[in-house]
């Protein structure tokens, strides 16, 4: 699925298109957003009423990644290989960790 390419490469060709510190900080909160939506979401399957909080947390994530990459100037590393989708989030974790 990863192209036979370590997911060190994977990370470092994400960071390159998420220079901009405006995109920076809003993937920094819209990843976790868009994370958190997903596992909410498999409880709104359950909990009656909870659906309204994964569709705005899934919403707000994104429009806060688009948000960045107009300010980056660059469209998101997705739209050209749809296995970016999978790097955000070990993206995201090696940034918190300060590796990206």
């Amino acid at each position: 699925m990863l192209a036979g390419k370590p997911m060190d490469e994977w990370i470092a060709q994400y960071a390159k298109s998420h220079q901009h510190p405006v995109n920076r900080f809003c993937h920094t909160l819209g990843i976790p957003m868009i994370a958190i939506s997903v596992l909410l979401f498999a409880a709104a399957l359950v909990v009656p009423g909870l659906w309204i909080w994964p569709v705005t947390l899934f919403v707000v994530g994104w429009v806060l990644q688009f948000i960045g990459h107009w300010f980056e100037g660059k469209p998101p590393e997705f739209f050209s290989d749809w296995r970016f989708l999978f790097v955000g989030l070990r993206w995201w974790f090696a940034k918190i960790g300060g590796r990206a």
